[in-house]
């Protein structure tokens, strides 16, 4: 920390802990590459490594799958210990019936002994791998109702496109993977033209009909490699790894125009309502920035789409040239 001019505080302690201690190779990657790039560590860059690689949060779900996975620790801890007594005894019994043996006692009595013995033997072992077996379902049920979580938790409810949680995800590997390879990362950020327009006119149902209509033709036409995803709002995004800016503005447009081509009808009436149009900023990724100012960058540009008149795209390298004219 002190040779990165790092402030000593428990917030960066905490970052760079994990770091040396190595619990989190994401992070250790992403400070290993801005390292790398003799990249300045900022207040804000700290800000968003710890909210990207160490800050979590925890879910209800997580938290009654943790005590069903406690529950089920104890069981088997008590089954191993139930186990071990009774491989125990099942010995001390049978140090006991060769012990007889040995002093001569009828053969026939010790063979009915050891027969006996045999038989609790074999209905203990029975019982313990019916409780395992018991356990292993248990065990089961408990992975799929996270991995049921996990999906919820990265899924937004009304465009079922993933939501704000799973483009952190998803961008902080591709952040890395384009800086690792020298590779291009571009994003586009889609608003919702006169979106307000709707849900007064039409009420919020009609409203939540158009984001989703918007939704599927994101999804439509990103490529499988892409993330799309809910911002915000009446606001969408795409990332884009191994897209330059023109590559990205040209997929941008494709979206634009397939929205426009859209026709959103009255569920009730079949009545045709406004069409749908949308503003979209473009952007590229600068190795070692945080999302936060691409997106920042996007925001911009889609800003200066509205101003010039909607149902248009911008690139962010046209906001230069907008302050230079």
């Amino acid at each position: 920390m002190s040779d990165h001019r790092v402030a000593a505080t428990p917030d960066h302690f905490r970052i760079w802990y994990s770091y040396c201690q190595g619990s989190s190779p994401v992070l250790k990657r992403a400070i290993d590459i801005l390292i790398s790039n003799k990249q300045r560590f900022t207040a804000q860059v700290l800000r968003d490594l710890a909210s990207t690689y160490v800050d979590c949060n925890t879910s209800p779900d997580t938290f009654d799958s943790a005590r069903r996975l406690g529950d089920v620790m104890s069981k088997a801890s008590q089954f191993v210990s139930a186990a071990a007594s009774s491989n125990k005894a099942h010995l001390r019994e049978l140090e006991e019936i060769g012990a007889k043996s040995e002093i001569g006692l009828d053969p026939l009595s010790l063979i009915k002994s050891l027969i006996a013995e045999v038989s609790r033997a074999s209905t203990r072992a029975t019982t313990l791998e019916k409780s395992l077996a018991s356990t292993s379902l248990e065990l089961d049920s408990i992975r799929a109702s996270l991995a049921k979580a996990e999906e919820r938790s990265k899924t937004d409810t009304l465009t079922g496109l993933p939501n704000r949680r799973a483009l952190e995800d998803f961008f902080r590997i591709a952040q890395i993977n384009a800086m690792e390879r020298g590779v291009p990362l571009s994003a586009l950020l889609i608003d919702i033209d006169h979106f307000k327009q709707f849900n007064d006119t039409y009420g919020h149902n009609v409203g939540d009909q158009v984001l989703r209509l918007v939704a599927h033709a994101l999804q439509e036409n990103v490529r499988q490699e892409d993330l799309a995803a809910r911002y915000g709002g009446e606001e969408l995004i795409a990332i884009l790894p191994g897209a330059d800016l023109t590559t990205c503005f040209a997929r941008a447009e494709s979206i634009r125009i397939a929205i426009d081509k859209c026709e959103i009808k009255r569920r009730s009436t079949g009545e045709a309502l406004s069409s749908v149009t949308v503003s979209i900023g473009v952007g590229q990724f600068r190795p070692g920035e945080p999302m936060t100012e691409l997106i920042e960058r996007c925001d911009r540009a889609l800003y200066l789409a509205k101003r010039s008149g909607r149902n248009q795209t911008f690139r962010e390298d046209q906001l230069t040239l907008t302050r230079a004219s």
